[in-house]
């Protein structure tokens, strides 16, 4: 050995048994508390996941549910309607009836004359209204011209007839009224 390796040897300064094993046990216990930390979110990540699946399992539901019940409302949304349509339907049935039996049409014009009002009511009591434009300025929005008629007696586009009755519900035109209008009647021929 050369003295330069002696002098190295004895600068060496021995390592303290203290500083290693503290050096050891703080690896110890930050590899204790990564591996706590590790756990933990392990555990918090399959929490998550296991909410994302039922969250989207309810979600899934809910859209099957809201789907199916849109699908029921549009299949039985007339069932309001037709239940207060069947009474008419049962008294203009028993008119038929009677009229048979007896073969007195008049019978049969009054039991529709008494039938009549039962229909109008179960169109209004589903907002049903009918339009009656009788002597109102036409408009295109409510009504559909099938004719003209000369008049001086009104203004022309007047709704002077109605042909067959239009419905609406609330705002919303079902049938248009059928009308006949007024317009200016043709002017006299002049001599010349």
């Amino acid at each position: 050995m050369s003295a330069t390796d002696n002098n190295e040897n004895q600068n060496e300064v021995p390592a303290d048994d203290s500083t290693t094993q503290a050096s050891a046990e703080d690896t110890q216990t930050t590899s204790a508390s990564d591996e706590t930390e590790l756990q933990r979110l392990i555990a918090e990540n399959a929490e998550l996941k296991d909410r994302l699946l039922r969250s989207h399992a309810e979600l899934e539901n809910f859209r099957r549910r809201t789907q199916k019940e849109a699908l029921d409302a549009m299949k039985y949304q007339a069932t309001g309607v037709i239940r207060d349509m069947l009474p008419g339907i049962d008294n203009l049935k028993r008119a038929i009836e009677v009229t048979e039996q007896t073969g007195d049409t008049q019978k049969l014009l009054d039991g529709i004359k008494m039938v009549l009002p039962q229909f109008v009511d179960a169109l209004k009591s589903n907002a049903c209204e009918p339009i009656d434009p009788t002597g109102q300025p036409f408009d295109a929005n409510f009504h559909e011209a099938l004719a003209q008629v000369p008049s001086a007696d009104h203004e022309p586009m007047t709704v002077l007839q109605v042909v067959e009755q239009g419905y609406k519900i609330h705002d919303r035109v079902i049938r248009p009224a059928k009308v006949m209008v007024t317009c200016a009647p043709p002017a006299p021929a002049t001599e010349e």
